[in-house]
């Protein structure tokens, strides 16, 4: 990839030296949305909010609710969606963070076993599950090839491992697997990924702020630390910024870090938040890109010699168009106008619009946001984010969760406010997208300060589900009534029996092809379903192929619709399921 472009946000903070220790906003202004061309009919969604039918009551702690005194109280947490027992339903596990004054008991991680019909019972404390810290993110994976999910979470201070027991009973083993930090850290984004192609899973961790309580100013302590004249948090500018790590896996689940070795430590001036791990060039390596806070996003190209190059400026994924730095958070991948090659979607703060990087393949990324319509709305601190295809039509649609960092934006009588609307762009599948957001249903017209995002087919109908973690608040569970089509999901494995994270599946129907790869991580500090979905249309049959990460390829003919398949290498087509009819509306 050789795209490069002139950063000039450094001179933006030379010019204003008073700007806030806050996150960055470019001032970039709304777009209005493009009108769809004649003949072109949104789909009728009919999205709802489940939680509380569902059973999903966990509230996300994190920090003062009225007010926050540090930074560390703004971004938690995330969600995994993982069949942590093997029953054939996704469980969903909340993160949460901490609190400084002193609450009894302590916030607890929330582990909800799927019962089915979108049911869900608590069993935080059979699975052996409590208080581990300040939460930040999830990420999941079978470790050591047992066939049982491990789960990694990030926190501030020291990192958990929970090493699946295949009991239905967790255990924390990061020290004695390699994973604990020397000393106290801030980790926050973290993907499993076999970035060597030896047949084990990895774990590549990116690290936000190296922060010091005792030595971090409060708010009002200086005159930065002001957002619209308001006193606020100070940071993440000003503090101290971090690098990134990889962990390699010695195929027993143990870890050593190599990241020195491997090319992934930068010097420390990066807010590290979201990894996204996936084949950006198409050369069967996973390479994994950085959402980065108020610096240069991060880019790392797996040269597959057991070494990466640090090429987010000459890829095009530093920067935005304008060669300004952002203020990532979320990020999710897709190729969204199926050209063939995984594209990335950014969430940035507010005053700024998401950043839509269209992956030209060679010539790099580009920054298509404006192009795409993407660029409607400026005002919203953005988060999780994913591509999903909410009608089934075979083109991923773009949904993004809101919600401000600051409780003090609800004083300020502007159109900024604490608890923010979700967003939902529709593709148009000729390169653009179109704002349907309230359109979307009444799940789409409630307002949290949501944070972590997931997205997964909780009740196995060929429907995607989303799930949000709302700060402060209990979860969010939307769930899809309205219009939709036929759809494939597929599974893969490994000749182990574990998710074939970084295999390439390729879905042909009606003559035109989709692809998507098995990863985890990405969304914001989120953890997703490793099926993958394939909206169909109308479309009864497909073709299959996959592309497994040791680069082997298999391939299937005639895979009627609305099926649930599960390949394994070297086992070919192991099952095929009907999914669920769809469910009617709750009343």
């Amino acid at each position: 990839m050789t795209r490069s472009l002139l950063p000039v946000a450094a001179a933006l903070l030379l010019a204003f030296p008073a700007l806030p220790q806050g996150m960055v906003g470019t001032g970039a202004k709304p777009r209005p949305s493009k009108p769809l061309p004649p003949g072109l009919k949104a789909p009728l969604l009919d999205f709802r909010d489940i939680a509380p039918q569902a059973g999903l009551t966990a509230i996300d702690e994190c920090g003062g609710s009225d007010r926050k005194i540090y930074v560390t109280e703004t971004l938690c947490a995330g969600v995994a969606l993982v069949d942590y027992d093997n029953d054939g339903l996704l469980d969903i596990l909340f993160v949460t963070g901490d609190r400084y004054d002193q609450v009894t008991p302590k916030p607890s991680l929330h582990l909800y076993r799927n019962l089915g019909n979108l049911k869900f019972e608590d069993v935080t404390e059979k699975a052996g599950l409590g208080h581990t810290g300040w939460g930040q993110g999830v990420c999941a994976g079978d470790i050591d090839n047992d066939g049982f999910t491990d789960i990694f979470i990030t926190q501030w201070g020291q990192n958990v491992l929970l090493h699946n027991l295949g009991n239905g009973v967790f255990r924390d083993e990061a020290k004695q697997r390699g994973l604990a930090w020397p000393k106290s850290r801030w980790s926050t984004g973290c993907a499993f990924l076999d970035y060597d192609h030896d047949g084990d899973l990895d774990l590549f961790v990116s690290n936000y702020v190296d922060f010091d309580q005792k030595n971090t100013p409060k708010p009002g302590d200086l005159a930065q630390c002001l957002w619209k004249s308001v006193a606020v948090t100070c940071g993440p500018r000003g503090l101290a910024g971090e690098s990134m790590t990889l962990f390699r896996n010695d195929g027993k689940g143990n870890f050593t870090d190599v990241s020195d070795k491997a090319g992934i430590t930068t010097p420390k001036d990066y807010y590290g938040l979201t990894v996204l791990a996936a084949d950006f060039d198409n050369d069967g390596w996973p390479d994994v890109f950085v959402a980065c806070d108020s610096t240069p996003s991060l880019f790392f190209q797996n040269k597959g010699d057991g070494t990466f190059e640090e090429a987010g400026v000459r890829s095009g994924a530093a920067y935005n168009e304008n060669g300004q730095e952002q203020a990532g958070m979320g990020a999710s991948a897709a190729d969204y106008d199926r050209d063939g090659f995984l594209d990335i979607i950014k969430t940035n703060f507010s005053s700024d619009t998401p950043t839509l990087y269209h992956n030209a393949g060679k010539r790099g990324f580009e920054d298509v946001t404006v192009r795409a319509g993407l660029a409607v709305h400026t005002q919203w601190v953005r988060w999780g984010t994913a591509f999903i295809d909410v009608d089934n039509d075979g083109w991923k649609d773009v949904f993004i969760a809101a919600g401000h960092v600051y409780p003090e934006s609800d004083s300020l009588g502007t159109d900024e406010s604490f608890r923010q609307p979700r967003l939902l762009y529709w593709n148009r599948r000729d390169g653009e997208f179109f704002s349907l957001g309230d359109k979307a249903g009444p799940g789409f017209q409630l307002k949290f300060s949501s944070r972590g995002v997931a997205i997964g087919d909780l009740d196995n109908d060929g429907s995607m589900e989303i799930v949000v973690v709302n700060m402060h608040d209990k979860p969010s569970l939307l769930k899809n009534y309205g219009e939709r089509g036929n759809a494939l999901l597929v599974q893969a494995l490994t000749a182990s029996g574990r998710d074939a994270i970084g295999a390439r599946v390729t879905v042909t129907a009606g003559g035109q092809d989709r692809i998507d790869e098995v990863r985890n991580g990405g969304y914001f500090l989120s953890q997703g379903d490793f099926r993958l979905h394939f909206g169909l249309a109308a479309e009864t049959t497909a073709d299959v192929a996959i592309r497994w990460p040791d680069g082997k390829t298999e391939k299937f003919s005639g895979i009627a619709a609305n099926q649930w398949i599960t390949l394994q290498q070297g086992k070919g087509l192991l099952r095929a399921r009907k999914l669920n009819p769809a469910s009617p509306p709750p009343q």
